[in-house]
């Protein structure tokens, strides 16, 4: 008697059956890590973009001098080094270059401006520094007390803010809360 070797229906059907599972695990597998390898990139890009806007302003803000003409800076009479507006979202300080300077949020992005000279009167146009893929949605400086004006203490600025990256393609938004202090290089104590 001859008999052909050959595998059966059901035993085929198996096969398959297994092979898709085993195929539908390993697919949702590669999906998952593609998808975290994503959302990582995402949170590096974000982290990249604060990094270097905080490392920018902070080194603005510790370089900031007094304005004893006064022409930066709207508070008559005082020699402050920097100053806000009523909502704490704006912050305008004469610039070791002598020019007046300001770092604020506008339409969910921080932005500067910078003078021509050392007075408020001649700022050019807004330039934004975060990307437009970033949304900005709070930006918040510290209270005045502690920048050392009153109490002639060293000038610092605490400033908190929070920025997120909205997700594309499906992936879901990253954020990040920031808060820095940040005190001048310069001594402006008189001993």
């Amino acid at each position: 008697m001859i008999f052909k070797k050959g595998f059966t229906l059901i035993e085929v059907l198996v096969a398959v059956a297994i092979f898709s599972m085993l195929i539908s695990v390993f697919a949702g597998f590669l999906v998952g890590s593609i998808k975290s390898q994503q959302k990582a990139l995402s949170s590096q890009q974000l982290i990249d973009s604060v990094s270097y806007n905080l490392e920018y302003m902070s080194r603005a803000l510790r370089m900031a001098k007094k304005d004893h003409t006064g022409g930066c800076l709207t508070t008559a009479g005082a020699k402050y080094n920097y100053e806000t507006n009523v909502n704490r979202d704006r912050i305008r300080f004469l610039n070791y270059q002598d020019k007046c300077q300001e770092f604020f949020l506008e339409a969910g992005r921080l932005k500067e401006r910078k003078s021509t000279d050392n007075t408020a009167a001649n700022f050019g146009g807004a330039l934004p520094l975060t990307s437009s893929v970033l949304e900005v949605t709070s930006f918040k400086l510290g209270p005045s007390d502690s920048w050392g004006q009153a109490q002639k203490t060293q000038p610092r600025v605490t400033f908190s803010l929070k920025i997120e990256r909205n997700g594309q393609g499906g992936e879901s938004p990253v954020s990040m809360n920031i808060q820095t202090t940040i005190s001048q290089r310069n001594l402006n104590r008189i001993y």
